[in-house]
């Protein structure tokens, strides 16, 4: 005699169909969310759980978007890095001369505290599969980027490379020294001064 309808169907396999969407939460939404907690606390904070309380949603708000944590990390650190190069590179193409160029990029590097602090926490994670390469990327871009500038404002190739790495130095410890070794932040116009002279000292005249 067979089953009726209703059991088979609660014994039989049922389809792989996603769930319900939980939230109106896009892809987007959650790598934002992931570069404000790297932001704060560092890449190792990165973590489902934490992230869908600050959300305010369930895990399975996450799941709909990403497969794993490191599918959401990938898409941070992508959109952290898109962002800044149409945001900062972008915004700087219009300008022709190369001298005001270089300026307007110290000046505007300057102001960008929140990238400067995930970058920071990027560094000291460097390590990490996911990480490194989108350091080694980044670092020569802005390298590439500063070099063909200080050659577009007559320096020679070498002497350009080396007015690049020197810049480039100068970044990143000044984000060791106010960053990772807790130096007091400058006040603003203090700052302001500090940047100019950078520019002055940096910028061929």
């Amino acid at each position: 005699m067979s089953r009726p309808a209703s059991k088979l169907a609660a014994v039989a396999p049922q389809p792989d169909v996603p769930a319900e969407r939980p939230s109106r939460l896009s892809a987007d939404d959650w790598a934002q969310a992931a570069l404000d907690l790297i932001a704060e606390t560092g890449v190792q904070a990165v973590a489902v759980e934490p992230l869908a309380r600050r959300l305010g949603v369930t895990k399975g708000s996450f799941y709909w978007h990403f497969p794993s944590r490191d599918a959401l990390l990938q898409a941070a650190l992508e959109r952290w890095e898109n962002v800044e190069q149409e945001a900062l590179f972008g915004a700087l193409e219009t300008m022709p001369d190369p001298r005001e160029r270089l300026r307007a990029l110290f000046h505007m590097v300057a102001r960008e505290y929140k990238s400067h602090v995930i970058y920071s926490a990027l560094l000291k994670a460097q390590d990490h599969a996911t990480v490194n390469p989108v350091i080694e990327r980044v670092s020569k871009r802005r390298l590439d980027y500063l070099t063909a500038s200080f050659r577009q404002a007559g320096l020679g190739r070498e002497d350009a490379q080396h007015r690049a790495r020197l810049t480039y130095a100068a970044y990143v410890g000044f984000l060791q020294l106010n960053l990772q070794l807790h130096q007091a932040r400058m006040q603003q116009e203090e700052f302001d001064a500090y940047v100019e002279h950078l520019a002055q000292t940096l910028v061929p005249a």
